[in-house]
């Protein structure tokens, strides 16, 4: 399989510590996006071309994106693991939610 860039083939899972809540809202932030965002400004993860929210603390996404996440939740004190894999298309509709 041949990736094009915007084919999910990492897996990434982040964790942040209950202890840490403001860590925690920021990096809600990042992933989800902001309700008072300007339209000019950072796009927020869930919304990327080729990221696919599996579930709590759990996406698939491309390479790049998946590196430039786990460098952002890093600084922001999450612990962050990431796995590459191979996923047919079909199955990755399945797991897209709706």
């Amino acid at each position: 399989m041949i990736s094009d860039g915007s084919r999910p083939e990492i897996l990434l899972s982040y964790d942040v510590s209950a202890n840490a809540r403001s860590a925690a809202v920021k990096v809600c932030h990042l992933i989800f996006g902001r309700s008072d965002s300007p339209p000019d400004g950072p796009v927020p993860y869930i919304r990327r071309r080729g990221v696919v929210w599996v579930g709590q603390s759990v996406f698939l996404l491309p390479r790049e994106e998946a590196e430039s996440m786990a460098r952002e939740l890093e600084a922001l004190g999450a612990v962050v693991r990431m796995a590459r894999i191979r996923i047919e298309t079909g199955e990755l509709a399945r797991l897209r939610k709706s």
